[in-house]
């Protein structure tokens, strides 16, 4: 006979929560909140938001596919080594983060433009570490702009009932106003005639079978999860994926959708605590209190979080969705994609370098949203 496998599963489990501080906080702050309340328990799996994991899910999925098909790389490396100068390079790849995010969300699109960035060091007078706080700065615009480019949006169109059209026009003017304060930051980050030439390491493995199943796909998700059905599409992509291409959801970060799903359970159980429930309510009694509060909590937070935790106590979709958005700037634990950004750069003292940009996005971005619902509401 063999050992017992339980300790041996048990101390693999311990490892992964050690690597996932943030899940391990996630549940040991769900454990306390059923100990408070333990009737809650039963409530728990109602708690998670089943359709936003679901169109999550499947969007992980379809993005990983179009990164690992090769093709963004290839388009991405042979845009960049034609363009001359520093700040056109940074204006380049600030703009290519931002289209990526919109479509492919926010974290799959620094997956793809991190990695090229960093094959720039050892040539010219480059401050990559600089170039990847600001792509983490512009997919957190560009994700702003799409219903399916962030976490936080993709909940919140959901939630919200309004059509893909509706979430999209009206994220349009505030996320056009994030992207830009990005690029108008380019102009003093970045000098105007330092070379910038990418190294050449070789043309990346390309799958066109894998490109073809994942841009025809795409659009036929959005429109049914559009429609509602996010479930079964989700299933219906995740079958197919692994018949035909099994490394794909192999891959995923399964871990990130278990820590939103556990996000959905804690934030709704805590709301429900009074001292926190009436805070929130004192600070959403209008559009802009609604927009600053989900951007301070998201600083707190996160912004997925911010906006799962907001969202209990307010209908108004608009100004929380700008606010969360919002909330991505300032310190580095607004929006995951930050983190995601500076661990893949892993370079000292950038999360300095990223707070000195990033602090005074957050401050213009809070002034000018204050300023557009004062004006559209």
């Amino acid at each position: 006979m063999g050992r017992p496998k339980g300790p041996g599963v048990i101390r693999q489990g311990l490892h992964r929560l050690h690597r996932e501080p943030l899940l391990a906080a996630l549940l040991v702050m769900l454990g306390g909140l059923l100990a408070w309340r333990p009737e809650n328990a039963l409530r728990v799996p109602q708690l998670v938001d089943w359709h936003t994991l679901a169109a999550l899910a499947g969007l992980f999925v379809l993005s990983r596919g179009l990164e690992r098909s090769g093709y963004p790389l290839l388009l991405g490396r042979a845009i960049i080594v034609r363009v001359p100068g520093q700040r056109r390079v940074a204006a380049l790849l600030v703009l290519l983060s931002a289209a990526l995010a919109a479509v492919v969300t926010n974290d799959v699109a620094l997956f793809i433009v991190v990695p090229l960035t960093l094959g720039m060091r050892g040539r010219g007078d480059l401050p990559v570490g600089r170039l990847v706080v600001f792509e983490a700065l512009a997919v957190n615009a560009g994700s702003a702009l799409s219903p399916v480019g962030n976490p936080q949006n993709l909940f919140l169109w959901q939630a919200s009932g309004a059509s893909f059209g509706e979430f999209a026009r009206w994220m349009l003017p505030f996320g056009g106003v994030m992207l830009a304060l990005v690029l108008v930051a380019v102009l003093p980050a970045f000098a105007s005639g330092a070379p910038a030439a990418a190294r050449d390491d070789g043309a990346p493995s390309l799958d066109r079978r894998l490109l073809a199943a994942s841009l025809a796909l795409y659009p036929l998700f959005v429109v049914a999860t559009d429609s509602g059905h996010a479930i079964p599409a989700a299933g219906f992509v995740l079958m197919l994926y692994l018949l035909a291409f099994p490394v794909i959801p192999a891959g995923l970060d399964w871990a990130l959708l278990t820590i939103i799903g556990l996000m959905f359970a804690d934030l709704r159980l805590l709301a429900e605590v009074p001292a926190v429930g009436g805070a929130i309510r004192a600070g959403i009694r209008s559009p802009g209190g609604v927009f600053g509060t989900a951007a301070a909590t998201s600083q707190l937070l996160s912004n997925v979080p911010a906006a799962i935790l907001v969202q209990r106590f307010t209908p108004d979709w608009r100004a929380l969705a700008w606010g969360a958005n919002a909330g991505g700037y300032g310190l580095v634990v607004g929006s995951l994609a930050n983190l995601i950004a500076l661990r893949l750069a892993a370079e000292r003292g950038l999360w300095r370098e990223f707070h000195r940009w990033s602090l005074p996005m957050l401050a213009a971005a809070a002034a000018v949203g204050y300023a557009l619902l004062a004006l559209i509401r």
